[in-house]
This record gives structure tokens, sequence and C-alpha cells, in this order.
């Protein structure tokens, strides 16, 4: 994946580093909101709250949500309101690698907006409108709560931001073992592919006879496969190659429900590790953000 030579987007934040335990930790409503990418017992669909099932969660999760909930993220171990991207070479790294990123999701998307290459959910069209990341380490104040650095990266419709703490590309490589840059792209992608969803309305969308678990799986698989588009439509600008793939594939997998230890389909938010990776590689094969309506299949079955 080439970087080098590259836009880097002016929608970015240096947000600083908060302080340890985020001023009293997460509040239910921002945690319900930013625990989509690593699959804990729980989301926010279509405004309402949901309930986590914390009693059943593997031990692994459950550890991470403790670390979540009282500050024990892996951020920048600088003063508190100090620069995140400053803090040391990798953070300036992965804050330069985000901007990158975060580039080619716009050229993309305003693209696709323009063209009307989307799915319909009746939502009024409009221009893109991209959405701004903000890097912080600890803690930070979004418009959906405090959060910590231990919940991962995460979009906040509220205020139509991305939050990311650079150094949870470590913890993939680390603690998912899903390393390479475009697993790293692969996350960005993934959140912004949510906020493609808040602008054309699909995460608001509840389905007939399902439960909000089963909602929730509609909604992530899909923001999977719109992160395949942007890599199908960046193909040749960064120069992704099959190895590049096999990378968010990885990663992809590693975030899989039943990878994570979640033993019922019927508890499952995100969807099994094999939907995840389908539906990411439908986007990049297609490329077509069309392919990517979760909501049109007619039952679970069909994901």
């Amino acid at each position: 994946m080439r970087t080098e030579d590259q836009r880097r987007s002016d929608n970015f934040e240096d947000r600083g580093t908060g302080r340890r335990g985020g001023g009293g930790g997460l509040p239910i409503q921002a945690l319900l909101s930013v625990v989509r990418l690593l699959g804990f017992k729980g989301t926010l669909i279509a405004g309402a709250v949901l309930a986590i099932g914390f009693v059943f969660m593997p031990a692994g999760l459950r550890q991470a949500l403790l670390g979540a909930l009282t500050g024990g993220g892996e951020g920048a171990r600088s003063a508190p309101g100090a620069s995140v991207c400053d803090a040391s070479p990798a953070n300036g790294a992965a804050c330069d690698f985000s901007r990158v990123v975060l580039a080619s999701t716009e050229d993309v998307w305003t693209q696709k907006f323009q063209g009307g290459e989307l799915p319909d959910y009746g939502a009024a069209r409009s221009a893109y409108q991209p959405p701004t990341l903000a890097v912080f380490a600890n803690s930070v104040s979004t418009g959906c709560g405090n959060a910590t650095s231990g919940v991962g990266p995460f979009y906040c419709p509220a205020d139509q931001k991305l939050y990311i703490d650079p150094s949870f590309y470590t913890v993939m490589e680390r603690r998912l073992r899903a390393p390479g840059d475009f697993a790293q792209a692969y996350v960005l992608a993934h959140e912004v592919g949510h906020h493609v969803q808040h602008l054309i309305g699909s995460s608001r969308l509840e389905t007939s006879g399902e439960s909000s678990n089963q909602t929730s799986v509609r909604v992530e698989l899909q923001a999977d496969c719109l992160a395949g588009v942007w890599g199908h439509s960046s193909r040749a600008t960064l120069q992704i190659t099959d190895d590049d793939l096999s990378e968010a594939l990885t990663a992809a997998h590693a975030i899989g429900d039943d990878t994570l230890g979640h033993a019922d389909e019927r508890k499952f938010t995100h969807g099994s590790s094999e939907q995840r990776t389908r539906w990411f590689r439908r986007g990049f094969v297609s490329g077509d953000a069309r392919q990517c309506d979760t909501f049109a299949a007619r039952s679970s079955g069909e994901l």
C-alpha cells in the first residue's frame, strides 16, 4: 500500500492526551456507540440504548471492557493536554497514515454520492459531507459522551467524528494478530462506513421480526462492505496489492463474534468471521456500494 505523495486530509484534529480514567468512566450511551469494532455486547441502533451482556462475555473481553471503564487504555504516556501525534515517532507516523486514508475515503465517497451510487433508504440525497478524524490518548470528550482508549476506534453520529487512539494499531498487531497497514486502513474505512450509513439513513433502520442484535449485524456487515468498496476504488491510487487485501481479511476475521468467543449466534452483534470477511470482499470485488445492501437480505440466514 502506497502512502507517499498522497493527499493528507485537513479534516483532522489532534485532541491531545486526556487524563486516565476519562473523568470518571465511560457513560453507557457512549460505550454502546463505540464498541462496534471489538464486538462487545451492545451497540447503538436506531437511537436506542441496548443492554450489555457483560456476564456472558469471554474473560478476555470482560477484562478489556473493565480496562475501558477504568481508563486502562494504551494511550501515549505524555502529560495531559500534550499533542498525541508528537508524543512518539510511532504516533506521528500513525497520524500521518490516518490522514492519508481519510483523504482517500473523502475522494471515493464524494464521487459515489455525486453519482448516486448508493443503496436507497429514502433519505434525502445531498453531497458527501466528510467526517472529521480526531486522534486522542487515554480519554476524550465527544458528542456521544466521554470515552477512553480502551474501547478502540469509534464513530460518533452526534458530532459526525471518528475517534482513534493511534496506539490501537499496535493493539491490532499484538492482541488481535492483525498486522499490516491495509489492516489499519480497513479499521478507519469501516468507521467511515458508519458515517456513510448515517448520511444515507441505514444506521437508523429496523428490520421487522428481528432482534436488535440481528439488526446490529446487518449494520456492521454493511460497514464492512462499504470499507471494501473504498478499497476497490482506491486500489490503483494507493497501489493496493493482493497481500494488502489479505491483511484486511485477516483483520475482519479477527473481529468476528465467533472468533472473539461468542458461541450463541443469536447474541451476535457484528457477524461471524465468515460473514465479515465475505461482505468486505463483496465490496472490494464489486466496488459498488449498492451491492452492500445487507437490509435487502430477506433473512439473517442470507447474510
